[in-house]
Formats: structure tokens, C-alpha cells, sequence
């Protein structure tokens, strides 16, 4: 059974009087331990297939099954606990909070869990070594330069160990020297065996991938998979 299984995925935005499809039909497979990267330009549909995949939104027509459930029956307390226990989301922005320290920003998604605190610090302290960035725990954000805080939102998004790691333009905010040493790091993550989902529209970041769905008008135009 596939990890993530999509079959005839739409998504529908009313506009007025007007109808946008967002996806049209999206037939996609991805296994447990795959590095894949979606692209397209803007407006193709890559953003809100990932909204879907981690469970930000839900499908108009179609089925998703993610780890063998359907996710389009799930109700709003059961999308929350996927996201918070199944996928670990790293964003273009980073989305730290600036008065928390690298630690307790990583500790965040285990408070949510009600993991006991002890447990939490133990495990926050874990993911910060994962990233390299066991000495900077006590360090805010602002005292973190664009890469490092890249590495805190990837310590937080592995911190429970989810069955997803799924990156929407990691190194959109970053220079290129930085962002190589980010995909670095994302290369190590996948060899660790974590399944790795990268939204990109830079060529040279989805070359990292060993598959890449090309989107394009809602619907999956190309599907390579290219050696390891």
C-alpha cells in the first residue's frame, strides 16, 4: 500500500459567479521512503495539491488515502491530529516564533501532542542535533542567520517523527550558498529513510528529488523518476 495514494483529486474554488479548478483529476502514488518534488509555474495547481497532500485542505471530488485512511472523511479534529502527528511541514518563511528560543520553537508541535515536558525537551534536543544546530538551542531567531532558522523549522517538522516531510519552497528566502547547504541537509534527512515531498519552481532544487511531477493547469503533465 502506498504511503500517499491519490486517485482523481480535484479541487474547486467558487469565484463569484465563476468556477476555478484548481486540480483536474490528479492521479498520483507516492511510496514511504521516496524523494519527490512537485513543480509547475504559478497558478498550475502544485500549491494547492500540497495543501491537500498535508492535509490543510480537503478535496472536492476525488479520494486521498493517506497511510491507507481517507482523509476527505476525516473531520476537522482528525485532519488536526494528522497534521500534527503524520506530516512535518517546512515553509519558505520559516514561521518561527521571534520571542521563543531555537528549543522551545522545536518543542512546539509536542506541546500540541501533550507530551509531558521532559519528554519534549529530550526529543526537541534530539531534532536540533539531527539539523546541526545543537549549539544554538538557547539562540532566538533573530540571532539566527536565514539558514539556521531553515535548520530550526526542519528540527520542529521531524520532531514527531512524521510519516511526511513536506517542503513548500524551502530555500525561497535564502541565498544560493545557504540553500545548497539546505538541500545538503535534506539529501542526509532522505537517506536517513524520512519521505520527503519538495514544492518547488527552481529546477536545480527539484534535481535533489529522484522523482519529479511536473503540474501543470490542474493536472500532473510529466512523472520521472530519475536514478539515485
Amino acid at each position: 500500500m502506498s504511503l500517499i495514494e491519490t486517485t482523481d483529486l480535484w479541487k474547486t474554488y467558487i469565484m463569484g459567479s465563476e468556477e476555478i479548478h484548481a486540480l483536474r483529476g490528479v492521479d498520483v502514488a507516492i511510496e514511504r521512503g521516496e524523494y519527490v518534488a512537485i513543480m509547475g509555474p504559478s497558478g498550475s495547481g502544485k500549491s494547492t495539491l500540497m495543501n491537500l497532500i498535508g492535509c490543510l485542505d480537503t478535496p472536492s471530488k476525488g479520494s486521498y488515502l493517506l497511510n491507507g485512511k481517507q482523509v476527505g472523511q476525516m473531520n476537522d479534529d482528525e485532519l488536526a491530529r494528522i497534521r500534527n502527528e503524520e506530516i512535518g511541514f517546512v515553509f519558505q518563511t520559516f514561521n518561527l516564533l521571534p520571542r521563543a528560543t531555537a528549543l522551545h520553537n522545536v518543542e512546539l508541535p509536542l506541546v500540541y501532542a501533550g507530551v509531558p515536558s521532559k519528554d519534549r525537551q529530550a526529543r526537541a534536543r534530539g531534532a536540533l542535533e539531527k539539523v546541526e544546530l545543537a549549539d544554538r538551542m538557547t539562540h532566538r531567531p533573530n540571532q539566527l542567520s536565514g539558514g539556521q532558522r531553515q535548520r530550526v523549522a526542519i528540527a520542529r517538522a521531524l520532531v514527531n517523527n512524521p510519516s511526511i516531510l513536506l517542503a513548500d519552497e524551502p530555500t525561497g528566502n535564502l541565498d544560493s550558498k545557504t540553500g545548497v547547504e539546505i538541500m545538503a541537509l535534506f539529501d542526509r534527512l532522505h537517506a536517513a529513510n524520512n519521505t520527503i515531498i519538495l514544492v518547488t519552481h527552481e529546477a536545480d532544487i527539484a534535481q535533489h528529488a529522484h522523482r519529479i511531477i511536473h503540474i501543470r493547469d490542474g493536472k500532473v503533465e510529466i512523472d520521472e523518476r530519475r536514478a539515485a
